[in-house]
């Protein structure tokens, strides 16, 4: 079918659609604007020249992309060579391990090892009411909580723990107390 006939097909079918199919009626009012609204022929040599200008444009942008990937890449090795980290995660990396290091520093001062002894102070007690408690952290650092509880009234001692040792002599529950807290067999 040769192009003439194809389009007097379509100015015919154009000229009268089908009136039951609305969605049809509705192609063709549309293929009839796009069909008025370019010309019949294109001319080819104008096309060609059209065609060669896009193309030098496509190239001149090649080239201009690729002129811009050297400078980078050569930057890049610039860098690497350097010593620079080559990822950006590289510096978050550094910094969560600089805080890390921090909060372990600050864990090892936090009085996080307890112990607690509990015993009769008196004979004549029961009960196990009296007892000595441990406090201390990493470097053995802390305190030692004593509360003698008697019939008539209870008190309260605490002592100061330097190094895993106190300047005031521990008595033998604040020792085992002490100990305890130190090897973590807290009670």
């Amino acid at each position: 079918m040769s192009q003439a006939c194809a389009q007097a097909c379509v100015r015919a079918w154009l000229a009268d659609p089908p009136r039951a199919d609305r969605r049809v009626a509705g192609v063709c009012r549309a293929l009839r604007r796009w069909a008025s609204a370019y010309p019949e022929r294109v001319d080819p040599e104008l096309l060609s020249w059209i065609a060669c200008g896009v193309a030098l444009l496509a190239l001149l942008v090649v080239a201009i992309a690729w002129r811009r990937l050297r400078v980078v890449d050569r930057r890049l090795t610039q860098l690497v060579d350097a010593g620079a980290p080559t990822t950006p995660e590289r510096d978050r990396i550094e910094a969560l391990e600089a805080e890390l290091a921090t909060v372990r520093g600050d864990l090892a001062q936090a009085l996080r090892h307890v112990a607690v002894v509990r015993y009769d102070a008196f004979g004549d007690m029961g009960g196990r009411m009296s007892f000595s408690a441990a406090v201390v952290d990493d470097t053995g650092d802390g305190m030692v909580i004593s509360s003698i509880h008697a019939r008539g009234e209870s008190r309260t001692y605490a002592k100061g723990i330097v190094g895993g040792d106190s300047e005031i002599v521990l008595t033998p529950e604040e020792r085992q107390a002490l100990d305890a807290a130190r090897t973590g067999q807290g009670d």
